[in-house]
């Protein structure tokens, strides 16, 4: 099986190296510092209480110097795939499985969702309406990510913890593909799950991320911070309850409440988010994928959702200051 992963971050080397571990042919989209280490040396994972490993793979620029694929396993932020979409648009075919390993809401989150508005074009994830066409939705295989980890050097992931994906179609249906997919990553180590409702995965993982990433680096704090804080806790506690509400109009219930679901963030300390760590080194942040689309969302449904509007102002802000001018 011929396997494309488009991004060599931290969740795209630890697909790369399990993958290519388990006999699949595997090559790596990659720029800069990290084209020229895996070229050199393959790519790396570090695990705990593991030595590192390292596998053999072929690295490109383009999806166009490569064979055709069978699957793509997209591993990027949400900012950058609008482009990545129009690149490898001309290189697949109808039976290319696209697995997207980003976080946030999707442009196709409102495909084939009981309780969507009308008009399902998320023009803050999909500005000019046309991803379905690059990426058809009926392709797409939606990943859920709960894993740790970062890049410790170029062409090297660290896996700190987590070990689990979720993976489903935007269609509420297992088919064979699906399986096939979910097959292979267990035999390379990950514990999955087949989601038949993929869309309430995505929405419970952002019901935490939506709050402790952009507050984190509107802050420049960790998490148990945050969450020890009463007026700021209260403020996350809220914009939950929004997103909450939200999710029921679509069919999507959270059966937990805000209270109960911070109380398992804050056991695991005193994290540094994603977003944090982008504000400290200077990269673009996903602000849009955590927030906008949800905004957008519950304009469509008429739902006034004050407080993640507040936090949605003020990350854009902060993102628009984070890009030089």
């Amino acid at each position: 099986m011929n396997i494309c992963i488009y991004g060599a971050g931290a969740i795209g080397t630890i697909f790369a190296v399990r993958l290519a571990q388990c006999g699949a042919n595997i090559s790596v989209i990659a720029r800069n510092d990290s084209f020229q280490a895996i070229a050199e040396k393959g790519v790396g994972l570090d695990q705990p209480d593991t030595p590192r490993i390292f596998a053999e793979v072929a690295v490109a620029t383009s999806l166009a110097d490569l064979p055709e694929q069978d699957m793509i396993i997209i591993a990027v932020k949400q900012p950058a795939i609008a482009e990545i979409a129009r690149l490898i648009a001309p290189h697949i075919s109808a039976s290319t499985q696209i697995v997207l390993a980003m976080n946030g809401v999707p442009w196709w989150f409102l495909d084939n969702l009981e309780g969507a508005p009308d008009d399902t074009i998320l023009r803050t994830l999909d500005p000019d309406g046309n991803l379905r066409q690059l990426l058809p939705t009926s392709q797409i295989i939606g990943a859920v990510i709960h894993m740790s980890s970062f890049v410790a050097e170029p062409g090297v992931a660290c896996l700190r913890a987590g070990n689990k994906i979720i993976l489903g179609r935007p269609g509420r249906k297992i088919d064979m593909p699906l399986e096939a997919c979910a097959s292979l990553c267990k035999q390379a180590g990950f514990e999955v799950e087949t989601s038949a409702f993929i869309q309430k995965d995505i929405w419970f993982k952002l019901w935490g991320n939506m709050t402790m990433n952009p507050i984190s680096a509107l802050t420049r704090t960790t998490t148990d911070r945050i969450l020890d804080d009463k007026l700021v806790h209260q403020f996350v506690c809220d914009i939950m309850t929004e997103a909450k509400d939200i999710g029921a109009q679509l069919g999507i219930e959270i059966d937990t409440t805000p209270q109960e679901r911070n109380k398992l963030t804050r056991k695991l300390g005193a994290m540094r988010t994603s977003m944090l760590q982008d504000i400290e080194a200077g990269r673009t942040l996903e602000v849009d994928a955590l927030l906008g689309g949800v905004s957008e969302i519950a304009d469509k449904l008429g739902y006034q959702a004050h407080h993640i509007s507040i936090l949605y102002g003020l990350t854009r802000l902060l993102a628009d200051a984070q890009q030089p001018h």
